[in-house]
């Protein structure tokens, strides 16, 4: 019996647990293989790029992604309703944190690592200020920007927790899930439930549709990371 107790914790710790997802409905789960189920997303006056490639150990494959004085995140091709598919559950690690971060100011807003969800905007939902608003980013960028987002993030600074606004807009909002470096190393389960978060956060239910991007980005400090995603599902 403690043989089979030893196999079934090796087999779970290659392979991942076995019954994971059993009693699931999910949408979608990326094993990260490879990108082809993700394309870029670059920001205005950012010329900088973060990298992001697959790596694998030890037989695993995972997203490996690199900052250097940089900002750009992947975003997945696939939208959902986030009242159909509420939850969202990762695996991720960093190699280290930032020396001098400050999430509330926009000098210091960089994480090493962040995952988070992209609310669309609705222009059939929305006021005639908001929509010149958002017309006007379209004709200047080419698509809508996110109506709203919800942010998971590794902090830098220990102290750190709970809800941070973003300094650079009041329709961004960073959730802190880990802080610190004495994790670093060190793969951590996450999960989070979209609908609760976001209600939490904003104080008022979200929009319907939404896509998940991932980011690594450090222009902000100038400093650099290193980050990876092993895994990332999409589920009721």
């Amino acid at each position: 019996m403690k043989i089979f107790k030893v196999l079934l914790i090796l087999i779970c710790t290659l392979w991942g647990d076995p019954s994971a997802g059993a009693d699931k409905n999910i949408l979608f789960r990326e094993d990260f293989k490879d990108l082809v189920h993700w394309e870029p997303l670059y920001f205005p006056k950012i010329k900088k790029h973060t990298s992001y490639t697959i790596a694998s150990e030890g037989g695993r494959k995972y997203l490996q992604c690199a900052s250097d004085g940089s900002a750009s995140a992947l975003i997945h091709k696939t939208s959902f309703n986030v009242y159909e598919y509420s939850r969202i559950s990762w695996r991720w690690k960093v190699d280290n944190v930032y020396r001098k971060p400050n999430p509330r100011e926009k000098s210091g807003d960089d994480y090493p690592i962040r995952v988070y969800v992209l609310f669309q905007y609705d222009p059939e939902k929305a006021g005639l200020a908001e929509k010149l608003k958002y017309a006007a980013a379209k004709a200047l960028y080419g698509n809508y920007p996110p109506q709203s987002t919800l942010n998971y993030v590794w902090a830098s600074r220990e102290k750190e927790m709970g809800i941070i606004v973003s300094p650079y807009t009041d329709r961004s909002r960073m959730i802190v899930l880990e802080r610190g470096p004495e994790k670093a190393g060190q793969w951590i389960d996450e999960s989070a439930n979209i609908i609760e978060d976001y209600k939490k956060a904003f104080h008022k239910p979200p929009p319907a549709v939404a896509r998940i991007a991932v980011m690594n980005d450090s222009d902000d400090t100038g400093e650099r990371s290193r980050s990876y995603l092993e895994f990332l599902e999409v589920f009721q």
